[in-house]
């Protein structure tokens, strides 16, 4: 199953459903590794050190500096931006589904736009 980080700005309704839905879920929350308030890109490049693919709601800046990243050549395990405006059900099920169809490393160097 893909490692997963959950940046402080996802729903933690998304999180508690992950984690009934699929108890073995390796994901943490960037708070609770001490980076809560941290700068988006010291949040990328410790997801990408820890090899996890990164959860966010925050289409602008985030997705600009995990851009920037890839333009670099820097590594990065992969960002999925969650849509803010769907129902959390419908998120839920289609995270689920992008997580179990997919290998760790799968989603190496990409920014998906989760579409439930």
């Amino acid at each position: 199953m893909v490692p997963l980080a959950a940046d402080e700005n996802v729903d933690g309704r998304v999180l508690r459903g992950l984690r009934l839905r699929l108890p073995h879920l390796d994901i943490v929350r960037v708070q609770d590794v001490g980076l809560g308030g941290e700068d988006d890109r010291n949040i990328l490049a410790w997801a990408a050190g820890e090899d996890r693919v990164l959860l966010t709601h925050d289409v602008s800046t985030m997705t600009a500096f995990a851009g920037a990243r890839l333009k670099a050549g820097e590594p990065m395990a992969g960002v999925v931006i969650l849509p803010q405006t769907e129902a959390i059900g419908a998120v839920i099920a289609a995270l689920r589904e992008l997580i179990e169809g997919h290998e760790p490393g799968e989603m190496r160097s990409r920014i998906l736009y989760l579409k439930p």
